[in-house]
């Protein structure tokens, strides 16, 4: 799989890391679009989920639709925390974007000098932005994984490989490729960034996360664990019956261990479109999200930023990741030029031919 090199991403030195383009939306009459409500609606009802959450901003008017094929919650679905699996990396990237705006790092450091200080970085390194952008090539998962995780394979294999096991993983790691050259997403990367990050500064991710992130965006209704207070959603298996226990991220918090409610998602992704009204000490990581790092594929046609999957529209380009754990799923994403940001959810496990990430997808592209 080839990559075409983009201009530089400030502080990295390699062939990875261009600015897409906000447009006007064109003018649609009113009658060719239904109203939100009945497209959430439709959306909640296709997702077939036992809990599902809708949560649409457009142009700042926000709209909430739930249900689900299971009787309600005790508190409203709307008012749950939920799983966001793998779009947990949306903040660990805009985290990153933050401390390199600030001068606190550069993104081309050695993450193995920074976990390890006595060991030499070597000829061709793995630095925080080959992490941050799966092209380090590590695998999916770190040597050892498996086996370790087995007996808790279907309820919550990565609670039994903690941060000591993912940095020593890694740490033992022998390099196949040159870092750079190759794209492959993996969870055990950027978890080693989670680890880096807090090695280069001495606080821990989950503090990193919260003062960094959490905390200037005023995101009260998201957390890193789940607790006793009953606010977080209850997953459930592929049958969409079977309750499944809260997801433990274990060592790899920074790449899946975030849950939060729709109103936080949405304001999340609202800073994302508009980063004149977030608040100045993230404004520029904002801006730094959005702009494309590297392209892969085929004619190049897979775009990637430092945090987002994105891809073109006619008006412009369209931002998402999607993430799931062992018994929720989410969506997140948002379109700079029809200034619309969406945040689904769903408490079902990923099943073939699961309809709720091309679902959400279909929505906020307007197809």
């Amino acid at each position: 799989m080839t990559m075409r090199p983009l201009p530089p991403w400030p502080g990295e030195p390699g062939p990875l890391d261009r600015e897409g383009t906000i447009r006007t939306p064109a003018v649609v009459a009113p009658a060719e679009v239904p109203p939100d409500d009945r497209l959430l609606a439709d959306a909640v009802t296709a997702s077939d989920a036992p809990d599902v959450v809708f949560a649409l901003s457009r142009h700042g008017r926000r709209t909430f639709r739930s249900g689900g094929t299971a009787p309600p919650p005790p508190l409203p679905r709307e008012d749950l925390r939920y799983e966001i699996g793998s779009a947990t990396k949306t903040f660990t990237g805009l985290l990153l974007a933050r401390l390199i705006h600030a001068g606190a790092l550069s993104g081309g450091e050695p993450a193995t000098t920074l976990l390890d200080g006595g060991r030499p970085a070597g000829a061709t390194p793995v630095t925080l932005a080959h992490l941050i952008t799966h092209t380090s090539g590590l695998p999916a998962l770190p040597a050892g994984f498996f086996l370790r995780g087995l007996p808790a394979w279907h309820t919550n294999p990565y609670a039994r490989f903690p941060a000591t096991r993912v940095v020593d993983a890694y740490l033992r790691h022998r390099q196949r490729r040159r870092p750079g050259t190759r794209w492959r997403y993996s969870n055990y990367g950027v978890a080693v960034l989670g680890h880096a990050l807090a090695a280069a500064t001495g606080t821990p991710w989950e503090d990193l996360v919260t003062e960094g992130v959490l905390r200037p965006l005023g995101l009260d209704g998201t957390t890193l664990r789940a607790d006793d207070s009953g606010l977080d959603a209850v997953g459930h298996g592929r049958d969409g019956e079977t309750p499944v226990p809260p997801f433990d991220a274990g060592g790899f918090q920074a790449a899946g261990a975030v849950r939060a409610t729709p109103q936080d998602l949405l304001a999340f992704l609202e800073a994302h479109l508009d980063p004149g009204e977030a608040p100045p000490e993230l404004a520029p990581a904002l801006r730094a999200v959005r702009r494309p790092v590297l392209r892969r594929g085929l004619t190049h046609r897979h775009v990637h930023t430092v945090a987002w999957f994105r891809h073109p529209t006619d008006g412009g380009p369209l931002y998402f990741h999607s993430g799931a754990t062992l018994g929720q799923q989410a969506f997140l994403g948002f379109r700079p030029d029809t200034g619309t940001a969406l945040a689904a959810v769903c408490t079902r496990r990923f099943r073939a031919h699961d309809p709720f990430v091309a679902t959400a997808y279909a929505l906020l592209a307007g197809e």
